[in-house]
């Protein structure tokens, strides 16, 4: 018995040492990661080269409806973080595990937009990692507004579309501003799978409110 205690002790034990020497090299890897992108361009200049964009808008050439629709699917708590949610990372985590696969990422408006600007979209640990200390970056250089409104300007809504402005004259003729209550429900909910949720395929009310009822489950 007292063999089997030793014994279960030391195997406890390896599985902490290989559990934290896993956390130090994904750690270590997702900052050089980070450290690479940064230094080769700085968030400012990369802000910079996306407000020089043809069509780049402003936080007050889009719906107010549409910017407060959007925080609260994406990121209920952005004005009251730093650019990572433990809560939100946790629900992921858990929902992940139950799934049984990488279901959900749990990122901010802030990690979005980290990845969105430096990194690929591969579910790799040291991405992952990488991210968390790029949204950091973000939140240091630009003011909450800022983040957001660059955000509203790239993110991806499906058929070649970047940014909310982009997005509405596509689909529906109309500028960020003049969006409509269902225009903007459609185009919030497109952000979640913009090949498979935008207003195109999603083409009645029916099957919008399905997949609503089915992403918010």
């Amino acid at each position: 018995m007292r063999l089997i205690n030793q014994a279960g002790k030391f195997v406890m034990k390896l599985v902490f040492l290989l559990f934290l020497a896993n956390v130090i090299y994904f750690g270590l890897s997702g900052w050089i990661m980070y450290r690479e992108c940064v230094m080769e361009s700085p968030v400012a200049q990369k802000v910079q080269e996306i407000k020089a964009q043809e069509g780049y808008v402003s936080l007050n050439e889009i719906s107010k409806e549409y910017i407060d629709a959007l925080l609260a699917s994406e990121d209920a708590v952005f004005y009251e973080h730093h650019g990572f949610n433990p809560m939100s990372t946790f629900r992921a985590l858990l929902t992940n595990i139950q799934e049984g696969y990488f279901a959900e990422g749990g990122s901010t408006i802030t990690q979005q937009l980290a990845k969105n600007l430096y990194f690929s979209f591969d579910k790799k640990i040291e991405r992952k990692v990488a991210e968390l200390f790029m949204a950091w970056e973000i939140e240091e250089a630009l003011e909450k507004d800022e983040i957001l409104e660059v955000y509203l300007n790239i993110i991806y809504y499906g058929e070649n579309c970047y940014g909310i402005e982009q997005a509405s004259q596509h689909y529906y003729e109309v500028s960020a501003m003049d969006l409509n209550d269902e225009q903007i429900e459609a185009l919030v909910i497109t952000i979640k799978s913009p090949n498979n949720y935008n207003p195109n395929v999603l083409k009645d009310r029916e099957s919008l409110k399905r997949v609503i009822e089915y992403v918010n489950r």
